[in-house]
């Protein structure tokens, strides 16, 4: 018994972080109707800072002061009234898109500001760490543990008296409900709303500090574990007890205390299984916890009045303008082609061949999410399993690396396919912490072993070799068209799949799961095709990219990766082919060019945040923003023909020929 309490006391502060991070999302998402997936990232921000100035010299309260009790919800405000509140309530995939940006952005914003320095673990806040305070039976309690259960313990009981007993708090339930109904009472919601961000990221911010400590430097990978712990704690209570995320955190610290305890140092269970234990909580919880699947069930009376979402231009631009469009699309492929062939530098041949690979991974993106609705965010670790399969199948079976291409991409389809089976009844937030579980257990636990990610070296996925035409060589001219044929091969694949019966029933799922499924559309078999096919693009892309990079590491495919393409994608135009193959080249054109900047600028992280801002546009522009500038330009292109050709009603005269009829 002696031992058990030795390994289960010392988890309960560390549940106790895991509680605060629960409780702030339980608040954000009970006053705000956001799921906050930047929670981990504002926690971040928080310990970042303080670590910032406790290095500079200034004492530990001052630094407190700075980082939670004024950053923190000075970014909960802008956070509300410059993005959350002008997203509609029902708009659930512009509220994830939305957070995700921010999730990605503002790590990548640190970096670009303070550079990419190592910020080690900064001082405790209340209590020395290093001191002993009391012992709980053999036990030893220090400062940090001690702080976190104190900080702890305040936090949910004042936030349960201000909720449950407050005026305050019955209005900030209300304005989550419906603003507009409240508002019909004289209450200023958004002054509301607004007051609940700043807490719950003041929240963030005391976790990120509390937590800081505790390891030996500031990491964002850290607060991301951190926030899926507090996710599935939060989650016992369906995102609406902050009680019952008090009791899941210390909960899931007890279990990741005693399990460190009991499972052997270096066994599977300790290297694989320990980590995993928030992840497969959460999948556990979403499968069979009835108030998680209805999360994104509106119940705002008056959200029917929200306006919809524009359609696409390619619809509605008249015949003339599609017809020059296309022929300017063309001839740009031709040249760029050319141009890759004959005088493009090598290294940039490199790049735009990355970006070809990139695009077929991101086609997977414009299948499920765009055409099939359903925001998934494991879409990397497909193309990481089709990656290492053609790696593992070149490097032991002596397979030609092109068919152990197809069999990645076929192991891939096939693990979707098992994947979709539990998501069966689940869609919007649900489906999107469903595959980022997904995402975390195949990075912690499937990638590590040799015999899937290869050495901790990394694995050697060969170019192929094709009769005479050996594309191993120091020059990627002749693996950048097997790569563009591989994406051409993909891009016909999505156009058929969207022009088919396949497509416009994944149109009626997307739009009204319940008509769909009363005109007699199978909703669990085409949800079942649509993982499984998008799951195969993106090994197949994955392998292609392997091939080009030809050494892979399960880093080059972990979560973040996910998260980040997910960005990219929606920023560009999720509901399109184009919009796919804009976001792969556009994404490595840009981190070449800015490469050439000196210093900060010229680092990676500036590419993400620049897609992570304009992912923030997802809201009012859900085409993407290329797509909404084809729009405007369009748009201004038929107005300028409107007036030279005024009895033409908007038609375009060709040369040579009668106009063509808008469409």
């Amino acid at each position: 018994m002696g031992q058990f309490l030795s390994y289960a006391i010392p988890g309960i502060p560390y549940g106790c972080t895991f509680a605060i991070v629960a409780v702030g999302l339980v608040l954000t998402y009970q006053a705000t109707g956001v799921f906050n997936f930047a929670f981990g990232a504002q926690a971040y921000v928080s310990a970042y800072v303080y670590a910032l100035l406790t290095e500079h010299g200034m004492n530990r309260f001052g630094a407190f002061a700075v980082s939670v009790l004024l950053l923190a919800p000075l970014l909960g405000l802008l956070f509300d009234r410059l993005l959350f509140s002008r997203i509609a309530r029902a708009n659930v995939t512009a509220k994830i898109v939305s957070a995700l940006g921010l999730f990605v952005g503002l790590p990548s914003l640190l970096a670009v500001v303070f550079g990419s320095a190592t910020r080690y673990a900064p001082p405790s806040v209340l209590f020395n760490p290093a001191t002993v305070y009391f012992h709980v039976g053999s036990t030893p309690i220090n400062g940090i543990e001690l702080a976190t259960v104190i900080v702890t313990v305040v936090v949910v009981v004042a936030l349960m008296v201000l909720l449950r007993y407050t005026a305050y708090g019955l209005k900030m339930r209300a304005a989550v409900e419906s603003g507009r109904l409240l508002e019909l009472d004289g209450v200023n919601a958004s002054a509301v709303v607004s007051s609940a961000w700043m807490i719950s990221s003041l929240l963030a911010g005391l976790a990120g500090v509390l937590l800081a400590p505790q390891y030996p430097t500031v990491s964002s990978n850290t607060y991301a574990v951190l926030l899926v712990a507090a996710i599935a704690a939060a989650a016992l209570g369906a995102l609406r007890s902050i009680p019952l995320a008090l009791v899941g955190g210390i909960a899931l610290g007890v279990v990741e205390g005693l399990a460190s305890g009991y499972f052997a140092p270096g066994s599977i269970l300790h290297t694989g299984l320990l980590p995993a234990i928030p992840f497969l909580a959460l999948v556990f919880l979403l499968l069979f916890l009835p108030g998680m699947r209805s999360l994104d069930e509106p119940n705002d009376p008056l959200s029917s009045v929200d306006p919809p979402i524009p359609p696409s231009i390619t619809t509605t631009r008249s015949r003339d303008i599609d017809r020059v469009v296309r022929v300017g699309r063309w001839a740009l492929a031709i040249f760029f082609v050319f141009s890759v062939l004959t005088w493009v530098p090598g290294n940039w041949v490199f790049t735009l061949s990355t970006g070809i690979a990139l695009s077929t991974i991101f086609l997977s993106i414009t299948l499920i999410t765009g055409m099939g609705g359903q925001l998934s965010l494991c879409q990397a670790t497909f193309a990481g399993i089709g990656a290492f399969a053609a790696g593992q199948l070149a490097l032991h079976a002596g397979l030609p690396i092109l068919l152990g291409a197809v069999t990645g991409a076929l192991l891939a389809a096939v693990i979707g396919a098992v994947a979709a089976l539990p998501a069966l009844r689940l869609r919007g937030l649900p489906l999107a912490l469903l595959t980022l579980s997904f995402a975390l257990l195949a990075d912690y636990v499937a990638f590590p072993p040799s015999w899937a990610g290869g050495p901790v070296t990394g694995l050697n996925v060969p170019r192929p070799q094709i009769g005479p035409i050996n594309f191993a060589t120091s020059s990627t001219r002749a693996f950048f068209l097997l790569a563009l044929v591989m994406l051409v091969l993909a891009s016909t694949v999505v156009l058929l799949i969207q022009r088919g019966t396949l497509g416009r029933f994944l149109g009626a799922m997307r739009g009204s799961p319940v008509g769909a499924a009363s005109i007699g559309i199978n909703l669990s078999w085409t949800k079942v095709l649509l993982f499984a096919l998008s799951a195969g693009l993106a090994g197949l892309g994955g392998a292609v990219y392997g091939s080009l990079q030809q050494v892979v590491t399960p880093v080059d495919f972990n979560y973040e990766f996910s998260l980040i393409f997910v960005v990219v994608v929606v920023t560009t135009g999720v509901n399109t082919v184009e919009g796919a193959i804009q976001a792969g080249i556009g994404f490595v054109v840009i981190q070449q060019l800015l490469s050439y900047l000196p210093g900060r600028a010229g680092s990676g992280s500036l590419t993400v945040l620049l897609f992570a801002l304009g992912a923030l546009t997802y809201a009012r522009h859900p085409e993407g923003v290329v797509e909404y500038q084809k729009r405007i330009w369009t748009e201004r292109f038929e107005g300028l023909f409107d007036r030279r050709n005024p009895q033409g009603q908007g038609e375009l005269a060709l040369p040579g020929g009668s106009p063509g009829g808008a469409s």
